[in-house]
């Protein structure tokens, strides 16, 4: 049993005590924004939804970061290819993307229109050149953690409920580590847009995320 399972059952045990909820809202940031370095289709149609899941009573909200290196291993242009094409890093496949979220950037800004007045702290990822960090806990060869983890289990969050981009990837990554740690895990699909490089990419994420354990609600059903 992991520290939120276990924290979990301690609750059920002592009845009457409720859950304690977190929104966790990935990479709203400007380059992941139609017209952005690495524009997710429709990814500004989420926003209203975002701002709307602010003004729930959710006991924690947090945000994450993509907060690359400009020399990060993720980006084509530091291996003379394409964006789309392959290699290898930190011993994993990885896709490659246009150069996007560099730290300090315009890119790398949560995206005009996130009202982040409500956020109570900030993850950063993908901070290491050499390894890409798609899930919001860890790094994609799970060799460093962000943070976020601990800090869920040091405030006793039990659930969190998942938005941002992209469904696909950062997203699906998140939700099925949540899902590892053991955290009751919900998808806001409203909330979350996808890449889709091939086209039924999103559902196959989203019947993954389902597969493992996670819950697909809507924004509108979320009552707090």
């Amino acid at each position: 049993m992991n520290c939120a399972q276990k924290f979990r059952r301690e609750k059920e045990i002592h009845q009457g005590v409720r859950s304690v909820k977190a929104l966790i809202i990935v990479d709203v940031q400007n380059d992941f924004m139609p017209g952005g370095a690495l524009g997710v289709p429709e990814g500004n149609d989420i926003l209203p939804v975002i701002n709307d899941l602010l003004k729930k009573s959710f006991d924690f909200i947090i945000a994450t970061k993509d907060w690359h290196p400009k020399e990060h291993g993720s980006f084509a242009l530091n291996h003379n290819k394409k964006p789309g094409e392959h290699v290898i890093l930190c011993g994993k496949d990885q896709v490659l993307w246009p150069t996007h979220c560099v730290q300090g950037t315009k890119g790398s800004e949560f995206a005009h229109g996130f009202d982040t007045r409500k956020v109570h702290k900030v993850f950063y990822k993908g901070t290491d050149r050499e390894v890409d960090s798609y899930s919001a806990f860890f790094d994609n060869a799970h060799l460093r953690a962000t943070g976020l983890g601990d800090f869920l289990i040091e405030n006793e969050i039990d659930e969190v409920y998942i938005a941002g981009l992209a469904t696909d990837y950062c997203v699906k990554y998140t939700v099925l580590d949540a899902l590892k740690l053991g955290f009751k895990t919900y998808i806001v699909a409203d909330g979350c847009k996808g890449i889709n490089l091939n086209p039924d990419d999103v559902d196959k994420a989203i019947k993954l995320m389902q597969s493992k354990g996670a819950e697909v609600v809507s924004s509108e059903s979320i009552s707090l």
